[in-house]
């Protein structure tokens, strides 16, 4: 009697056991199952809810875009600003795109009676909204006089600045020849050359006018080295 009691007590007490592991981690599994939906869900809400924000963001970046170019288009299509006004501006700009002139110097180009013939109003208007980088231009048109015309640096400058040459300021020219590459020396020794082929001037008359402030403003170590090779 006493190991059926034994025996009794001991199946109830692995069936409770065995009913408490059942039972024990499912509850546990289903509160971790819910703990990782919520999670989840969290980290998808915050996913969307980042896409809204960089969406909204682009949305409003594409709106200052397109604003600004509405009224650039609104700017050049204005029907308050004149038609003449509108042709001289882009008169201007060929000036200064292709042949790369001064702002003063496309003004009076523009108004010049042998030129554009623009009112003073228009050609106004036209340098005012001009977008151009007038150092560059100065720059550009430095190049030329040194490459083609074999010009001194102060040369170049005094030409840039003249008021019957380029007409730009003396802060766009001194841009235009600190930022100008050129061998000065081989400018001097090709006017020189010049000099000689084409005017029979003696070594010493070409040092002289290779140095003169009425002549090429070369400096004297210019000339000297343009001499120093002249039958190189």
């Amino acid at each position: 009697m006493k190991k059926k009691i034994v025996t009794v007590l001991l199946v109830l007490f692995v069936a409770g056991g065995f009913a408490s592991c059942v039972n024990g981690p499912s509850d546990s599994s289903t509160k971790t199952t819910e703990t990782q939906t919520e999670t989840s869900t969290q980290t998808e809400s915050t996913s969307d809810t980042e896409v809204q924000t960089e969406k909204a963001t682009e949305s409003e970046t594409q709106t200052v875009k397109t604003a600004e170019t509405e009224t650039q288009t609104v700017k050049e299509t204005d029907p308050q600003v004149p038609s003449e006004y509108i042709s001289a501006l882009k008169s201007a700009e060929t000036y200064s795109e292709h042949m790369h002139m001064s702002k003063e110097g496309i003004r009076k180009q523009l108004t010049s009676e042998y030129g554009e013939q623009f009112s003073e109003e228009a050609a106004n208007y036209a340098t005012e909204n001009l977008k151009a980088d007038w150092n560059e231009n100065a720059l550009e048109t430095a190049k030329t006089y040194s490459e083609n015309m074999h010009m001194s640096k102060e040369g170049i400058r005094q030409q840039l600045i003249s008021e019957n040459g380029d007409q730009f300021t003396s802060e766009e020219a001194d841009y235009a020849v600190e930022n100008l590459d050129a061998d000065w020396n081989e400018n001097a020794l090709e006017t020189a050359k010049n000099y000689r082929d084409n005017m029979n001037m003696s070594p010493s008359a070409i040092h002289d006018q290779l140095t003169s402030e009425y002549g090429e403003q070369f400096t004297s170590e210019e000339a000297d080295y343009a001499i120093e090779h002249l039958d190189d």
